[in-house]
């Protein structure tokens, strides 16, 4: 499965990059490819719109407004935090399968 996450916390710091690392070791590790876009203080590299074509599913780890939001709507979507992206990611990447799977 080819996953996309998005995080973005309040500063656009530390739960922003903990959140991206969490959710890529759990979809890794599950065996999925997996690619984060982080949206900070510091903005943020779009992530091509081929690629968020290939996606089987997008995860929104935010507390923040994803920017250019617009860019997914065609595409399947879990809703979470940053806060339970560090948590349990693992729960994040089970939801994404079975949103994809129609389970």
């Amino acid at each position: 499965m080819k996953i996309i996450a998005i995080t973005s916390c309040a500063t656009g710091i530390a739960h922003t990059y903990m959140a991206a690392e969490a959710l890529e070791r759990a979809a890794k590790a599950a065996g999925h490819e997996v690619w984060v876009e982080t949206q900070g203080a510091g903005g943020y590299k779009p992530l091509s719109p081929d690629l968020i074509a290939q996606a089987d599913v997008v995860i929104f780890a935010n507390d923040v407004g994803i920017r250019d939001k617009d860019r997914f709507n065609d595409s399947k979507i879990v809703q979470s935090t940053p806060k339970a992206a560090i948590k349990d990611a693992k729960a994040l990447i089970t939801q994404a399968e079975e949103m994809v799977s129609g389970s």
